[in-house]
């Protein structure tokens, strides 16, 4: 069983700065892909960004202001999240694409983030 582990999130304002953090754990082969997807009420969950051995996605969104990264050793994936605006709230989930005896899609529980204006 793989599990991901988010922390991170609160209340900031506008124009503030939160790092969110995802810890994966329990027993794998490797991580391929992680990465962030938030869902605001009543709209659809959308990708915030990503990050795979070939590169980094960001949604366009977000480009410029987020930031993310990923420690291997920890498995561990970060969002460094810059000069946030109030539509930047939502809970944001982590993912991850993991290998173990099959290849398997993992998601963390959610950790909530508001940006009041």
């Amino acid at each position: 069983q793989v599990q991901l582990v988010e922390s991170g999130g609160g209340l900031v304002q506008t124009g503030g700065s939160l790092r969110l953090s995802c810890a994966a754990s329990g027993r794998f082969v490797s991580i391929n892909a992680m990465g962030w997807y938030r869902q605001a009420p009543g709209k659809k969950r959308e990708l915030v960004a990503s990050i795979t051995p070939g590169g980094t996605n960001y949604a366009d969104s977000v480009k410029g202001r987020f930031t993310i990264s990923r420690d291997n050793a920890k498995n561990t994936v970060y969002l460094q999240m810059d000069s946030l605006r109030p539509e930047d709230t939502a809970t944001y989930y982590c993912n991850a694409v993991v290998f173990t005896t099959y290849v398997g899609n993992y998601w963390g529980q959610g950790t909530q983030v508001t940006v009041s204006s």
